[in-house]
């Protein structure tokens, strides 16, 4: 057998450890920036109240990406590396250093640093840091644990010495240094690891252990988090503004659905800071005193994906039409602002691997409603589609998460009924959506969006043993497009940088030919705050960091 090749630096650096990207920054009226800057020096204590939209459904790393859950998640746990959210460099913070790499990607070795511990007291050793990414990268069926959809390929951990762990891919993992860096490998105690996924849940927050800046020392379910500093924290990325415990001493987070609620509470200074504020709100936060944080979130864009494998959209000509009749300039110009750009792609302009590919997307009403002929769907006397006798009548879900779903998807009933086209919107809450997101004949157009800052977020969204937006993986373990799974799957396992970049051109050129996405609009995390915050920070996808936020007088 040959001999493996050698680790070494330079293959982790080439293996895209530092891109440049942009964060946006948009700060309206008053001197509060969040940088810092205006209040100047930090000052220590005080709680800072938070306003979500959404309460939490699970801790468990891998499960976080609801932005709920990551939101407490990322300031709860640390990570073995920390991504740079304005440059995207990978940068060391549990590991004392890059990893060191070897030619195919196959085997990563990370050196710990020895003075980081558990909020329980308990150290974050190799054994430790082998138990989390054996069951992130491998799962745990019988506890309802699920595998990382940032973590590919992945066969096993190895103890090297204490402070020493190597990690064994079966096929090239490129994206394993970013997929560290997230907080889908937030770290945890050896005690946590141990749990079933329903002790990840509500009811459970205080029992989850991590070795963030912040620990939960209080849960009202579904309407309140407490979290504590810290106060031997001690081990923060070098690039952070300040070193040792968190300037807080206290993050509460508090559920506030209503936007009205949120921005009125925030406005008239009873609360600090809140979340998802609305693009008509935002004229709100020019006054003096307030502000806006519009934070990219660098992956997939608001998008609908049209489930090819249902009858009614199985035909590539009627998911041109629907591409062709939608108009996604008004749509941004009725319901949003100058932070969410008209997207050009499905992945958003500061994303790794983006390409422009709006030249499939050309808004035209007589082109849709000739591929609506050519398909087969005849207008009737009333105008309404059908073919063999079936209405050309599509369900859609209202993607809670992201902003104004409801509305975006009421403003395209209204234009797609101009050809015939009826639309309904699948009601109930997160459960009831999340159930009928992976139920075949329940939805036919599927509302959403994923931020992360590395090629895989693609194959994150659509592969089939991941998100599988476009169902294209069935529940009978058939798959529609198997093309589209190899391209996918060649994103996240082709080791050379050039390589994975024209794996994702090539997967989004196939997925824009098959008319199998319509990009909406490029969705930041948009969060409005009172000037007496300073040091507000969100990580590489738009999920709040209160580690060097602080509060002024």
């Amino acid at each position: 057998m040959p001999a493996a090749p050698r680790p070494t630096r330079r293959t982790a650096l080439a293996l895209g450890l530092a891109v440049p990207a942009a964060v946006t920054m948009a700060a309206c009226g008053g001197s509060g920036s969040g940088s810092g800057e205006a209040g100047g020096e930090p000052q220590q204590g005080g709680t800072l109240t938070y306003l979500e939209p959404q309460t939490w459904s699970t801790l468990y790393p891998p499960a976080g990406g609801f932005y709920p859950n990551g939101g407490v998640i990322n300031n709860l746990t640390d990570r073995l590396l920390h991504q740079n959210p304005e440059s995207l460099e990978l940068e060391p913070w549990i590991a004392a250093a890059l990893p060191e790499v070897n030619e195919d990607a196959t085997e990563y070795t990370f050196t710990l640093r020895e003075d980081a511990t558990y909020s329980d007291g308990t150290p974050i050793d190799a054994e430790n840091v082998v138990k989390n990414f054996d069951l992130y990268g491998r799962g745990d069926a019988e506890r309802a644990l699920t595998v990382s959809e940032a973590i590919n390929n992945y066969d096993r951990g190895e103890v090297v010495d204490a402070t020493t762990v190597r990690f064994h891919f079966t096929a090239p993992a490129p994206g394993f240094a970013q997929a560290v860096s997230t907080i889908n490998s937030g770290l945890l105690s050896n005690a946590t690891l141990d749990r079933s996924g329903e002790e990840f849940g509500p009811g459970n927050a205080r029992d989850i252990i991590g070795s963030g800046p912040f620990v939960i020392v209080e849960e009202e379910i579904g309407t309140r988090l407490r979290l504590a500093a810290r106060e031997d924290y001690a081990w923060a990325p070098a690039s952070l503004q300040h070193e040792g415990r968190a300037h807080l001493d206290e993050i509460d987070i508090v559920v506030a659905a209503e936007d009205s609620v949120r921005v009125g509470t925030v406005t008239s200074q009873q609360a600090h800071i809140a979340r998802q504020i609305e693009a008509p709100d935002e004229a709100q936060f020019e006054a003096e005193g307030l502000a806006l944080h519009a934070a990219s979130t660098n992956g997939v864009n608001n998008s609908l994906s049209f489930r090819f494998r249902d009858p009614a959209l199985e035909d590539v000509r009627t998911r041109q039409a629907l591409i062709a009749a939608i108009d996604r300039q008004a749509i941004v110009d009725a319901l949003f602002s100058d932070s969410y750009p008209l997207a050009t792609g499905i992945l958003a302009t500061t994303a790794l691997g983006y390409v422009d590919t709006s030249e499939n997307y050309v808004h035209d009403l007589e082109q849709a409603a000739s591929l609506l002929d050519e398909a087969g769907w005849e207008a009737g006397p009333d105008g309404a589609r059908s073919k063999d006798g079936e209405a050309l009548t599509l369900t859609f879900n209202e993607a809670l998460p992201q902003p104004r779903s409801r509305e975006v998807v009421t403003l395209i009933q209204e234009q797609l009924a101009e050809l015939g086209i009826a639309v309904e919107l699948l009601p109930g809450d997160q459960a009831a959506q999340d159930a009928a997101r992976t139920e075949p004949g329940t939805l036919q157009v599927y509302h959403s969006m994923v931020g992360r800052a590395d090629h895989d977020v693609l194959k994150s969204q659509l592969s089939s043993d991941n998100r599988n937006a476009l169902l294209n993986g069935h529940p009978d373990g058939s798959v529609g497009d198997e093309e589209l799974d190899e391209l996918l799957a060649q994103i996240a396992s082709t080791p050379e940088e050039e390589g994975r970049a024209e794996a994702s051109a090539a997967a989004q050129a196939h997925v824009a030919e098959q008319a199998y996405v319509l990009p909406l609009f490029e969705e930041p995390q948009v969060f409005g705050y009172v000037e007496t915050v300073q040091g507000f920070a969100t990580e590489s996808v738009g999920r709040p960091t209160f580690y060097d936020t602080w509060l002024t007088s």
